[in-house]
């Protein structure tokens, strides 16, 4: 595999509902974390190494983002999931990889500005189910 463009790792939101999903604009810098928890089952008979159960343990993602103010479509749909504490689809597009959707929740988001520069702003999404990956073909 080659190199791949950070900017072309997008987070994609869901419009209306049905599908319609749009770039969320103005991201500079993405971020994607997926995670699983670890079930321990370390017994007498395991000769001194720790043994995990497979498959067990709670699955997770995060994103996060930063960037400038310049949609305000996508801005606004993403107030409205925050302060009504909506969990719609998301996203992500993995470049070289695949796509990455399911639903997540805005845990937060930050605004700032300079008297100098331009206002950015930055989100935090949790997984709020399950979540598909396709694979790019």
């Amino acid at each position: 595999m080659t190199a791949q463009n950070g900017k072309d790792l997008l987070v994609k939101i869901d419009m209306t509902g049905d599908g319609q999903f749009e770039t969320l604009a103005g991201l500079r810098a993405t971020r994607i974390s997926l995670n699983a928890e670890t079930v321990d089952v370390t017994n007498l008979d395991s000769g001194g190494w720790r043994e995990l159960l497979g498959g067990a343990g709670v699955k997770t993602a995060a994103i996060s983002g930063s960037g400038v103010f310049k949609d305000a479509g996508t801005d606004a749909r993403a107030r409205q999931i925050f302060f009504a504490g909506l969990t719609p689809d998301f996203q992500v597009i993995i470049p070289g990889f695949g796509t990455l959707q399911g639903r997540f929740q805005i845990t937060g988001i930050d605004y700032a500005g300079s008297h100098n520069g331009e206002a950015t702003y930055e989100i935090a999404l949790a997984s709020a189910g399950a979540l598909a990956f396709t694979v790019l073909i």
